[in-house]
């Protein structure tokens, strides 16, 4: 990770980069993550075909804002994450994912230009389901559940989106709401770099969003959807406290290979809010 936070590891000190380079699982080249179809029949049933593995490149990750990422593949397929009316990349994306929990997650009046619009949920009840590819970008998402009025329960109304460009399998988050069963972790599969709520309080507790990045074991976390430095500060110390090194970049613009990835897990913090 050393070739897109210079400036972070200069902060640092070489000392604190110590366990950072490649990890076993990322010895054998590229790996597609694992294919599975969530929810059907009430069962996560793995598919029934695998692709060629890819040359591995650098992916750029832009922290838009507020729960929106823009993700660039090397083949230049970019994605905006929780697409909405406020907070937009610069560029139309060729991919945008929405959220429904708020207005700041989804789009009333989405850019035409926009080559696949991808709602988390479905009007008709039942789970959205997504298994696109799109030059080199393989997305897929895996519904979860959302608080209602009067704390009602409202299933599949969130989706973590999961993206694999490059090797690098990517998931975010959303307007997460709960905790995350094993039918969901099996579901999500491996996770290298997990796009993280940690407002504390509208999606889950700080407890539980540790919970859930504990049980995805992604090597390195980067947080969105905060509301203010101090809020930021309190969950990077708790992350410390739990074993999680804290890198930060000078830049809300990075390029990430998986033979970047950190042996010890890392929060990455990019600038912005």
């Amino acid at each position: 990770m050393a070739r897109f936070l210079t400036a972070a590891a200069i902060a640092l000190g070489a000392a604190a980069l110590i366990g950072w380079g490649t990890p076993t699982a990322a010895e054998g080249g590229p790996e597609r993550c694992p294919r599975f179809i969530a929810w059907q029949g009430g069962q996560v049933v793995p598919a029934a075909y695998e692709s060629l593995a890819r040359e591995e490149s650098e992916v750029a990750i832009t922290f838009v804002g507020h729960a929106t990422f823009l993700i660039e593949s090397p083949a230049g397929v970019s994605i905006a994450t929780d697409y909405n009316d406020f907070v937009r990349p610069d560029d139309t994306p060729m991919i945008a994912t929405m959220n429904r929990a708020h207005r700041t997650h989804f789009s009333t009046a989405p850019d035409p230009g926009i080559v696949h619009l991808l709602p988390g949920w479905s009007e008709d009840g039942e789970p959205a389901r997504y298994d696109l590819e799109l030059g080199d970008v393989w997305l897929r998402n895996v519904t979860t559940n959302i608080r209602g009025r009067g704390g009602a329960t409202v299933r599949d109304q969130n989706s973590i989106f999961v993206f694999e460009v490059s090797g690098l399998c990517i998931a975010h988050l959303g307007h997460l709401h709960h905790t995350l069963t094993d039918a969901h972790l099996d579901a999500l599969g491996r996770i290298d770099v997990v796009l993280a709520p940690v407002d504390g309080s509208f999606t889950l507790d700080t407890a539980g969003m540790l919970e859930v990045l504990q049980a995805l074991q992604a090597p390195v976390v980067i947080p969105m959807h905060f509301f203010s430095q101090g809020r930021l500060e309190a969950f990077l110390a708790i992350m410390a406290d739990h074993g999680f090194d804290i890198v930060r970049s000078d830049t809300p613009r990075i390029r990430l290979a998986r033979s970047d990835l950190p042996d010890r897990p890392a929060v990455l913090v990019l600038p912005g809010r």
